[in-house]
């Protein structure tokens, strides 16, 4: 199993990229969340993976922490969520985020993600809720003290709206409510990740 990977970003193209570690090139699926922390192409970064093998395809998929990870692999646990719906929900939502959406039982905020019907959110509110609270695992979610909306910080990279849309049809949205996201929160200047970030957020 491979756990972890450092290597030099050779390619960005949300939710994909190509990760360079000592000649070998790795292709990681990554949540937006992780994705916006994401240096520059020709710098040096490190990833928590987590490897899903099917009959047809090894997919790497890789987060910026651990904790990401961790919920990452207890989503794909519960009955429904496949990863890449658990890409999708990680994208939409940071962990603090989803702890806070799961203890206060917002189903209507989980039903706006792409794919998560009202009996798959319904699942992980049952599955899932709990286990935000007084775990003492360093790896595992946060306690209840700490849950709170958090708040976004931007990046500045120039990056075309074409690729905020293709990212946003990656993650399961249809491509004309892709389109009409982006244009949505559309303003002069914000790179790819600010305009996918804007647009998840509006649709929460």
């Amino acid at each position: 199993m491979i756990g972890h990977l450092t290597g030099r970003l050779v390619e960005k193209h949300p939710p994909e990229i190509l990760l360079d570690v000592q000649g070998v090139g790795y292709e990681l699926l990554l949540p937006m969340t992780s994705f916006y922390k994401l240096p520059e192409v020709g710098q040096q970064t490190s990833l928590f993976t987590h490897l899903v093998v099917r009959e047809d395809a090894h997919l790497l998929f890789g987060f910026s922490q651990k904790t990401d990870r961790t919920l990452f692999r207890e989503l794909i646990k519960t009955n429904g969520v496949g990863p890449k719906l658990a890409l999708a929900i990680l994208s939409a939502m940071s962990v603090e985020e989803f702890a806070y959406a799961i203890e206060r039982e917002e189903l209507s905020k989980l039903v706006k993600i792409p794919g998560v019907g009202k009996k798959t959110a319904e699942r992980l509110l049952v599955e899932l809720k709990g286990k935000f609270k007084g775990l003492e695992q360093e790896d595992f979610f946060i306690e209840r003290k700490h849950l709170k909306q958090p708040e976004y910080t931007l990046n500045e990279q120039d990056i075309p709206a074409s690729e905020a849309i293709s990212a946003l049809i990656a993650l399961g949205y249809k491509a004309a409510e892709a389109e009409k996201m982006v244009k949505k929160i559309s303003k002069p200047a914000l790179s790819s990740e600010q305009l996918i970030r804007e647009a998840l957020k509006a649709a929460l």
